[in-house]
């Protein structure tokens, strides 16, 4: 069964956009995954097809209302078909991680609800099983993109899409580290060399430099990941080393 993509949103013209080119396109076109949209504002009540109003307590801007979301909402999660996961891009929502992303993609699909304005009204979430997810630490228009972010990181795990199976396997983040830097030709750049271990043909050499710039780079640029990375691993008494040339 295909991956299924259903979004919620105020703007449905804005999909496939990116995703109707590239990988996440020719799949579509494979019929590897589909999408629908739904328009929230088909959902409203009132002659002005109001999907929003003022912020209870006072404050700047407009906040969606829960009861013209749930109404969209519950039009799909009554569909017949696989019960899939529901979910609210948000800032206000947990990171979105490559565990969760291949832990979707593992499953039936998703729907998700783009957010606009101020954002949810808060008893959305306490009468539906939404979940709120965060593509990141700073705030956009609203939901479109972040859904596209989740969509296309999901749908490139789907099967047949990527080339190579260990594309998937060998990059950022599904090790708790970052990716080993990568290099290609030609040999010699503006005076600067790929680095000789990886034109040594040494597979286990190949393999342990790699390894170590994972570590050093996250180490240096995202030294969160690397405290999650040293908490999960064993430690072992020849844990610690001494960088050499081949870690520059």
């Amino acid at each position: 069964m295909a991956f299924a993509a259903t979004v919620l949103t105020l703007y449905p013209e804005m999909f496939p956009g990116p995703l109707g080119a590239s990988l996440a396109g020719r799949a579509l076109g494979e019929g590897r995954w589909s999408l629908d949209t739904v328009q929230i504002r088909d959902f409203a009540t009132d002659r002005h097809r109001s999907v929003d109003d003022t912020p209870a307590g006072g404050g700047a801007g407009m906040v969606l209302r829960a009861d013209v979301l749930a109404a969209a909402y519950d039009s799909v999660a009554d569909a017949k078909g696989p019960r899939r996961p529901a979910i609210a891009l948000t800032p206000r929502g947990s990171p979105l991680t490559q565990a969760r992303v291949r832990a979707l993609a593992a499953g039936p699909g998703v729907t998700l609800i783009c957010g606009r304005f101020e954002g949810f009204d808060e008893r959305l979430f306490e009468a539906r099983a939404i979940e709120q997810v965060s593509v990141g630490d700073y705030v956009l228009s609203g939901g479109e993109l972040p859904a596209m972010v989740l969509l296309d990181a999901c749908i490139r795990l789907l099967p047949g899409v990527m080339g190579a199976a260990q594309s998937g396997v060998d990059e950022s983040f599904e090790t708790g580290l970052l990716e080993h830097p990568q290099y290609t030709r030609p040999q010699t750049w503006e005076g600067r060399t790929i680095p000789e271990v990886l034109r040594s043909g040494d597979h286990a050499r190949i393999a342990a430099w790699r390894q170590r710039r994972a570590e050093t780079d996250t180490r240096l640029r995202r030294p969160d990941l690397w405290e999650r990375h040293e908490g999960a691993r064993v430690q072992s008494p020849s844990g610690a080393r001494r960088e050499t040339d081949e870690d520059q």
